[in-house]
This record gives structure tokens, sequence and C-alpha cells, in this order.
């Protein structure tokens, strides 16, 4: 099983399926993995088995590292189209994210002020305050909710005990709009069980409630690389289009990233 252990607090610039050029911030160690996840389809691995033996960079090695990579971009005339906040789990479990967001924006302001800055979260820890007010300050809150459907998040997203879905759905309303919605569709067995999501009773109960909270856009996509449950499969092009033509049709921008 191969994994993707990103380097820390900087990588890339890398080409996006759905961002464009991005340069990478990673707000976790560049050794392991630390998430509130621990996703089946996950391409850093399982948690057990990529533990982190350093410590979490600090907000100033995260903006020394972020203005050099900013200079050197700029001199040799690369444009990114997004900055964005991903890496090795979730990067809102860091204790100085709001401020690394505010120091984030104020680089990009200085040197390339038409890049986006993005931060893809699993959505967890929004009922923090201060992580709530940092990503409204970001252009694209790109939050995760694959389904509505309990049971199959505790069984292929596999969240810490502290998961409420029901509150993470209510503060994700409270964006009023200023959000993105991403959700992972795939196929396979899993010890025995079926964990197909692209069928009617996952996708229409989630449409409904990505109506709810009215994002700007719905990000749909599937595998992309090797997973470390080795059963899961890429959902169909025809899937997807389908999930897609729903969500048109519920008045909602999509997006698909086969």
């Amino acid at each position: 099983m191969s994994t993707i252990i990103f380097p820390s607090p900087i990588f890339g610039p890398i080409h996006s399926r759905r961002l464009g050029i991005s340069l990478g911030i990673n707000l976790l160690p560049g050794d392991g993995k630390i998430c509130s996840f621990d996703c089946l389809y996950c391409e850093c691995g399982f948690n057990a088995t990529h533990r982190s033996h350093t410590p979490l960079p600090t907000r100033e090695e995260v903006a020394a590292a972020l203005e050099l990579q900013l200079k050197k971009m700029q001199t040799e005339g690369i444009t990114p189209d997004v900055l964005t906040f991903a890496g090795n789990g979730e990067p809102t479990v860091h204790p100085k994210f709001p401020e690394i967001i505010d120091d984030t924006i104020a680089l990009r302001n200085k040197y390339f002020p038409t890049a986006k800055v993005s931060v893809l979260s699993n959505s967890t820890m929004l009922n923090r305050p201060a992580v709530f007010e940092a990503l409204k300050k970001v252009d694209n809150n790109i939050l995760k909710l694959d389904t509505v459907d309990k049971e199959y998040i505790h069984r292929i997203d596999r969240p810490n005990k502290a998961y409420n879905l029901d509150e993470i759905i209510e503060k994700m309303k409270a964006f009023k709009g200023d959000i993105l919605i991403q959700s992972m569709f795939l196929k396979g067995i899993v010890n025995g069980i079926d964990v197909n999501n692209t069928g009617d009773e996952y996708v229409l109960p989630w449409i409904q409630v990505i109506k709810d909270i009215a994002p700007r856009e719905v990000m749909i996509y599937t595998i992309d690389r090797e997973t470390p449950q080795q059963e899961l499969v890429k959902a169909t092009h025809e899937e997807l289009d389908r999930i897609a033509t729903l969500v048109k049709a519920a008045g909602l921008k999509v997006s698909v990233s086969y």
C-alpha cells in the first residue's frame, strides 16, 4: 500500500483537479498524520500506521516558509491560483489556525493578490468559534459532507468520538451560503458490507440537506489515488454525472472531478 505524506509546512505548487495551480500549506508534521477522521479512502493512510513523532509547525515557521516560497514563485514567474490548506490530516486542529489564516491572507495580498486562499476541512472543528470565524475570512471554505447517513459516516470516514453530524450541519448553515461542500462517492465491499454511496438511498437525503445548507458550490469527486482500504473502487463517470444532474436539478452549482 502506497501512501502520500506531505512535507511541512509548505509543499508544491501542484496541479489540483479541483483548484488549479495550488501551493499547499500543511499545518501538520511532515513525518506523519494527525486527523479527527480516519477515512478508509485517505491518501495519507490510516492514523495508527502513520503517527507523527515531531511537533506541529509553529505559526512563525509557517509564515516564514510561506513567504520564502511565494518570493521564489514570484522570481520564477509562477502564479498560483490558490493557496490551499491541506496536507497530512485536518488543518483546523492546529491551535494557531486562526492566526495562521490571518498571516496567509496578508502574505497573499503582498505577493499574489489574485490568488485565492482555500481550506480543505472535514468540518469537525466548526464548533470552535475562532475556527468558524477564520473560515469566514478565506475565499474558498471547502467543507466535507460525504453523506448524511450517520452509520455510513462512522463506517467510512470514522470520525472521533466527539463527532456530531447534526451540529455540523447547523454550523454549515450558519455560513449563510459562503461555503463549498466537498463530497466523496465510492464503491466496494468492506468486511462483507457494500459501501456504495452513489445510489438514491444515500444521494437523495444528502441533496435535501445540501439544499438547506445552500452552498456556493457542491464539489463531487471520487478516489484518485491508492487507498489504505484496498477494496474501495472509484465511482464511474456515469454515476458521478447522474449525481451532478440531480444536484443541478435542485438548483445548486456543481463541479465533478473524475
